[in-house]
């Protein structure tokens, strides 16, 4: 596989290109169309201005109202905005009495954290509003005729991994290359994670509670397997799962590899 394309953006985390993956008909995706990444909202003016010269026409927001509220996308000129969340009130962005029972919760038990994050990816893909959001984030993303889309959440990882999943697929990349491009948040957010956990550490948190939050800021092969198993043993496979569930007909599908990717 190529490796994945980071984009020189520093005040926005995880930004990349999903240009050079090889598609269908061994036709790869073209650059400067597919944007994925983190939180937008404290974008410096430099970054900013590279994004509008390297084309992008259009931004989709995946996070929760809640998290929009908390920190809203900057807008910038000449720009779209879409808001199609993934995830409710509650997940994650939830009210401070919430958050603090769950910090409750990583403080006495290590696995806390997977089994949350686990939830959350069997969830995101199996309730109706959520592929309400994949089907119109798909179909956003099969309407744009020039420049680029990014479609982002918080941290770039989760909500923006699974959109990137069923876009990867759509277009005709092997599962173990879309595996690879999921897992590599990881590398990407290392130093988010490390000052993170210094904080945690300073404020005196013990380490039950610094792993569980390790854990929420990283990715990892079972989440990834717990949606696409969660899809296979309800839906049957993947492509029924874009058909019938979100809406993706063939059609559609069609007109995305044909204009994402190279002839």
């Amino acid at each position: 596989m190529s490796d994945p394309v980071v984009l020189p953006v520093k005040s926005v985390r995880n930004p990349r290109d999903l240009g050079g993956y090889v598609g269908i008909d061994g036709r790869k995706i073209k650059f400067h169309r597919l944007l994925r990444a983190g939180n937008f909202s404290k974008i410096t003016l430099k970054d900013e201005q590279f994004l509008l010269n390297y084309g992008l026409k259009e931004i989709i927001d995946l996070r929760s109202p809640t998290e929009c509220k908390k920190n809203p996308d900057r807008k910038l000129p000449g720009v779209k905005h879409y808001h199609f969340p993934l995830s409710d009130e509650a997940n994650p962005g939830g009210s401070k009495l919430d958050m603090q029972k769950e910090f409750a919760k990583y403080r006495c038990d290590q696995y806390a954290g997977f089994k949350l994050m686990c939830q959350r990816y069997h969830n995101h893909v199996l309730t109706k509003r959520t592929q309400a959001s994949f089907h119109q984030i798909i179909q956003t993303i099969s309407k744009t005729d020039k420049g680029a889309v990014l479609y982002h959440c918080s941290e770039g990882k989760d909500r923006t991994g699974l959109v990137t999943i069923l876009l990867l697929y759509i277009l005709g990349v092997d599962m173990e290359t879309i595996r690879c491009d999921y897992l590599y948040s990881n590398y990407l957010l290392n130093e988010y994670r490390a000052v993170r956990d210094q904080s945690f550490k300073e404020n005196g948190e013990n380490e039950m509670f610094r792993a569980n939050m390790r854990v929420l800021g990283s990715v990892a092969n079972t989440y990834f397997d717990t949606s696409l198993i969660a899809i296979n043993k309800k839906y049957g496979s993947l492509d029924a799962y874009i058909v019938n569930q979100l809406g993706i007909d063939h059609q559609m599908q069609e007109l995305l590899r044909e204009k994402y990717l190279e002839k």
